[in-house]
Formats: C-alpha cells, structure tokens, sequence
C-alpha cells in the first residue's frame, strides 16, 4: 500500500500479517472517517490471502497504540444524522473485523482510549505492554458523548457490566494490571516481548472467551431479567445524583447497554449511532469539546510567545503547610524535579514529608505504583530549618503565611541565599505580586504562581506577572506549572487576581441570601444543581471562613463598594467559625452529622429565622451574575488573555459547569443583551453592584459576542 496510508500490512514467514497503524501528519494515532476505504481494502487483501492465517495489529508509533478518534472531524457534522453516519462507519468496519474468520489480536502499548479501545475490542484476543504509558479506556462522556462504535456492545458482553458502566459513566481508564484483572486483556506482557506474544496468541487461533468471574450478588444482578432491571435502576438514580440531570450523556450510555443485552447487538448498535449522532449536536458536548480543544491548544503555547523557557533542575518550597507539601509532592512526582522544602519548624517539614507521603502511599495500595518508585518519589524531596541546600535552586516557591511584611522578607532571604537568576514565585492568593516584589533587588524575577487547593488534585494554576516581571520569568514559569501537571493561565497582577476576584461576589451575595432569609443547604443546593461541584457556603466552609474572607479588604481597596461583602462574614469569625478545619461552620461537623446538615445554631448567631421565598432561579441569578459581570470586566482590563483562558481557569480553579463551557460561553449563550438588560433590573432591586461591565453594554449594542 503506498505510504501515505495509516495502516502498513507485513506478511510473516509464520503466516501471521503484521498490521502497523501510524497516521502521517499526527504524534499520537488517531482515528478518522476517511480511513474507511483504506481499512476495506486492507480485509479484503486479508480474507482473500490464503498465505494469511492470523492478524496482528500494532501501533507503529512509539507513544500510542490509538488515543481515540480525531475529534475535530466531529466539528465538521452539521446535523444528528451525520454524526450517527460516523459511528456507524465506525461499527461497520469493527463488525467486520470481529466477523473475520481469522484470527486478529490487537497488540498494545500506549494509551488505547475511546476509538482506539473499541477497535481492540473488535479484535479476537488483546495483549498489552506492562508500560506506564499504556492505559485503555473509554473517555467519550468527558466530551458529552457515548462510545459511537460499538463500545456500548462489547465492552459489557466482555467483563463485568458493572465495570463496563462505570468505565464509560466517568471515562476512567485502567492500567495494563487492571485491564487483565478485569478481563479486558488476556495478557499482560514486557514490551520488549509484546509482539512475539500477540504472534504466538494469533498462532494458536481465536482464544476462547474467558468467563468474568463474578460473585453471587453480581451474578444474580448481571445474569438475570430482574437482576438487570435493578442494576440498570440504581445506574440511573446515582446518575441522576451525580449529573443533577446537566449532562445528558451518562443516561444515553446506560440506555445503550441496557437495550443491547436485551434487545441483542444489532438493536444495542443502532440506538448506539443514533444516540451518538443526537448528543453530538447538544450545547452541553459543543461546550465540553471547546474545553479539548482549549487544553490541547494551551499545552503547544509558551508563556510569552517566541521567549524560551528557562531549563528548571532543581526546585525549593519556602513553608511546610498544607499547600507547601502539596506544591512540593507534585514537584517531585509529576515534574520528577529534586525539590527542598524550607520550614521554620522540623514540624513542619515532617508535616510537608507526611502529606507526600500519604498521597503516594494510596497509590502503592491501589497497586498503580511499585513500592520502591514511591521510595524514589520521596528521595527526591528533601527540608531544611536554613537555607542550605538552596545555592543551585532554579525556582523557588513562596507558600508561607498572607502577610505582606513576611513574603518581602522571603524575597530578601532569597536574593540573599539564591543565584542572581532564581525566580522567587508566590502561591499568594489574595497580595499583589507588586507589592511582594516592592523592595526586591531583582523584581524581574518575582512572579506570583498560585495554586488551587487541594494541590494534588486542582488542575489550574495561575501565573501572575506585576509590571516589572521579565518575559523570561514568565515562560519558565509556565513551563514548570505544565511540568507538575497545571493547566497554567497567565493573569495580570491586582487584587484577587482572576479567580478569587470574580468567586468573591458569589460567595458575597450566597451570604446577603442566607440574610434574606435563605436557607443554607438551600441555597447550596440550588448551587449544586446548577451545576457547581459544591454549594458557596459549603465551599466557605471547605476553604475556610477566615482564609475565605481575607481576601476581602485588598479587593474593596482596588475596586471599591461593590466588593464589600456582608457584616456577617465578621459576626461568623469573632464567633470562631473557621469551617470544617476547626469542626466550626455554617455546617454540623459533629460525628452523627459529619458536615451533612446545616449547625442550626448559626441562624441564631445572625439572628435569623430562616424563611424560603426565593425561586431557585432568581438566586442563581443573583449570585452567578455577578461572577458574569466580574469576568467580563477582567476581560476587558486585560487581567486575563482572552475568553479561552477565562473559561479555562473558572472551570479548572472553581468548578464553574463545564457543560456551560465556562462564563464566557455561558453568557454567548445567554445572549449578551439579554443579560444586560437582566443586570440592568437586578440593579435597579439590589444595589449598583449588578450594573452591567462597560464592556457588556458596548458588546450588546453592537451585537457582539465573546466567541
């Protein structure tokens, strides 16, 4: 076949053709509809060569076996039925290949994920390499689809369909132990070996399949009408729990299964296209794919363009808190850079030590890590209660406490202990970087880099560069948050920076709610339903009511009255609610309530009878309006890059819905005029703080939008 085909078959002396898939033009393999043709014509040259006994197919690139299908074809569909025609491209070539009289064995090293997962599911026997890098899964809910070519069909007829479900409800992949344990391979094998092994499987004909062993609750769930019935019920309750009924997907996922095993594949596959081709034209999989698409653009850029980054060796964390030993664990495990934690205390080292620990010592339980790599993990973090160690540090990382006076002395020691060229990088949250770098020989080597806690787990992080931070800093930074695993976005320095300036109104005005009567777990779950992970009062509670609130004063300093938040904040701390840290806060944390129910105690700390008169729309309207109209203006005061990058860190750093595809797509979608005039009449209720941002107004008029 000529060489600008994707797929390049090799006969063997053994009888067994080698099958190698590398797409030209891409670095991971990906699918896509126009490999029909070529994929034909390889079966036909396979059925009618009698030479051929068995088939092996392998990835001929070194980092993937498929990661999926190519997802930017799917923006060029204009309609349900064309995107239903997709997968039934998909599920005819598929069809085929399970139908060959041949053996076929897929041979896998790499992720094989989505598209690429279900061609190895079509194949008669699967064996993978132990690699870290390999992976299988089916991530198509995370893009608001469903496995579109026949994954709904096989994967449960394979294994478990309680593990079948849950793989596809929240894309989770499995490692090479996992996929074997749970029946989705038949081998686990070096890579060094991988394609003798799939060889000599394809030798030995179509391997039987082996039954899931199950145990009897399973089996009478899974092998039964009845049993079915209520498996199928309760996926659909804890869906429904889970998605508030946002996200359409996961039900579509669990109708497919369900018709498939008991209406047969043929009926299973074509409610599979179909439902495949629906969900792709929905706002909610439009918005999910605009977030892949911002990711994946965000990882080819620099921090400033055409600036290189700095190379990073060695890294250093000045305080052993709880975000210290979290910006050092993901220092060491993901950017797998030696880093050294300072702390005034040996406490506090250990404290810092102990939290890395712990997070690796899950995975070792978990069986995704060997002991002894969690042992070399550990090796590379290393305290001090000085600064030795600190001579070669490339980067060092402020996670000490909010206090300006404080963070200046760090900056001072720093420059005194570090090379001329160490970049000093505050996790502040809530000073600006200029005043930190105040009385800095060398503020073009400050910068702020703040994270979200936990850190471990948070993916964003924003860079902060004040007026006189070097372009240089900037990129270095950036790449060194992409090395530990962020999503980074480069913010302009001021009060709040992005994320914490535009939460502060919602959470502000959740709690002018709770004055005006509200019930709390209301108003959380009028919040969660829209879509948030956690309501604002519970996520007060979760951070902190006093961190939450110190923000507060910096803000009202920079942007006057609208910031000033309500009396009540004061009235909660002076009575020593902290949140859930001190067992403390708008919620029971007693051990039968354990931060279940609201502490009712709260209502008469403020004085109140609760007294529910809101609708659910006019509160969500009220708090994340104003969210809106903060994001809109640090757009247009160039606090934030672009929409993208807005959207981005609202749904990375606080959970805004990414089914709404962040507040600027949600307000496109809105309608810019229409939300105008709704801030308008809010203003004219409750207070100049919802007058539309200038830059709305203008948009409105001339019938602008965001994207």
């Amino acid at each position: 076949m000529e060489h600008t085909s994707a797929f390049t078959l090799t006969k063997q002396d053994n009888g067994i053709a080698l099958v190698a898939i590398d797409v030209p033009g891409e670095t991971m393999n990906v699918l896509k509809d126009t490999f029909g043709p070529q994929i034909n014509a390889l079966l036909d040259e396979i059925e009618h060569d009698n030479d051929i006994t068995g088939v092996v197919i392998y990835s001929g690139k070194d980092n993937s076996f498929v990661a999926g299908a190519d997802v930017s074809m799917l923006e060029a569909c204009t309609s349900a039925q064309q995107g239903a025609e997709i997968g039934k491209g998909g599920q005819d070539i598929f069809n085929r290949i399970e139908n060959l009289a041949k053996p076929v064995i897929a041979a896998i090293h790499g992720p094989a994920l989505g598209g690429g997962l279900e061609l190895a599911l079509a194949c008669h026997g699967r064996v993978c390499s132990d690699d870290a890098k390999t992976q299988v899964g089916l991530p198509e809910v995370q893009l608001g689809l469903l496995p579109g070519s026949g994954g709904t069909q096989r994967l449960p007829r394979l294994i478990s369909v309680q593990k079948a479900l849950t793989m596809m409800l929240t894309g989770a992949a499995q490692r090479p132990k996992q996929a074997l344990k749970a029946g989705i391979v038949d081998a686990v094998v070096p890579r060094a070996i991988l394609l003798q092994e799939a060889q000599n499987m394809a030798l030995a004909g179509k391997p039987k399949i082996r039954p899931t062993k199950l145990n009897l609750v399973a089996k009478l769930l899974e092998n039964t009408a009845l049993g079915r019935k209520v498996l199928f019920s309760q996926a659909r309750k804890q869906t429904l729990r889970k998605t508030q009924g946002n996200y359409p997907a996961p039900l579509a996922i669990i109708e497919c299964i369900e018709t498939g095993l008991a209406k047969g594949m043929t009926a299973g596959l074509a409610l599979e296209a179909k439902r495949f081709g629906e969900l792709m034209m929905t706002d909610e999989s439009k918005a999910l794919r605009s977030l892949f698409f911002a990711t994946t653009e965000m990882k080819k850029e620099q921090g400033v363009a055409d600036v290189p980054a700095k190379p990073v060796q060695k890294a250093a964390v000045l305080g052993g808190g709880l975000m210290g030993g979290g910006i050092a664990f993901v220092t060491a495990t993901k950017a797998k850079l030696p880093v050294r934690i300072k702390d005034i205390t040996d406490q506090g080292i250990a404290n810092a030590l102990n939290t890395a620990f712990g997070l690796l010592n899950r995975r070792v339980k978990k069986r995704i890590l060997r002991h002894s790599q969690m042992q070399q993990q550990l090796s590379l973090i290393t305290g001090t209660t000085d600064y030795s160690g600190f001579k070669d540090v490339d980067v060092v990382i402020e996670a000490v406490f909010e206090n300006l006076e404080l963070k200046q002395q760090m900056v001072a020691d720093i420059e005194n202990h570090c090379s001329l060229e160490t970049i000093f990088a505050s996790n502040t949250s809530s000073i600006p970087i200029s005043q930190i770098a105040a009385k800095a020989a060398r503020p073009e080597n400050v910068i702020g880099l703040h994270y979200f806690s936990p850190v471990d787990k948070m993916p964003l992080a924003e860079v902060i560069a004040h007026a006189g931070t070097s372009d240089q800093t900037i990129s270095t930074t950036v790449a060194l948050a992409k090395k530990q695993g962020k999503t980074p976005i480069v913010v302009k320095d001021g009060a709040g920076f992005y994320v914490n300036r535009i939460l502060a109104p919602y959470m502000s005005e959740a709690a002018n709610l709770v004055l005006a009567g509200e019930p709390i777990d209301k108003i959380d779950k009028v919040m969660v339903k829209f879509g948030f992970p956690v309501g604002p009062l519970k996520l007060m509670d979760e951070v902190g009511i006093d961190v939450g609130t110190k923000i507060i004063p910096f803000l009202v300093a920079e942007f006057g009255e609208r910031f000033t938040a309500p009396d009540a904040f004061q009235v909660v701390i002076d009575d020593d609610r902290k949140g859930k840290k001190n067992s403390k806060g708008f919620y029971d944390y007693s051990a039968q309530a354990k931060g279940k129910t609201v502490d009712e105690s709260i209502y008469t700390l403020l004085g109140l009878t609760p007294n529910p008169t809101l609708t659910d729309t006019h509160m969500i309207q009220r708090c994340v309006y104003l969210m809106l109209n903060e994001a809109a203006r640090c757009l247009d005061e160039g606090v934030i890059r672009s929409a993208r990058d807005g959207d981005i860190g609202t749904i990375f750093g606080i959970g805004f819905p990414p089914f709404l595809g962040g507040p600027f797509r949600y307000m496109d979608k809105i309608g810019i005029a229409t939300l105008v005039e709704e801030l308008q009449e809010l203003a004219k209720n409750h207070g100049d703080k919802y007058l539309p941002a200038e830059i709305l107004v203008n948009m409105s008029e001339e019938n602008k939008t965001f994207y």
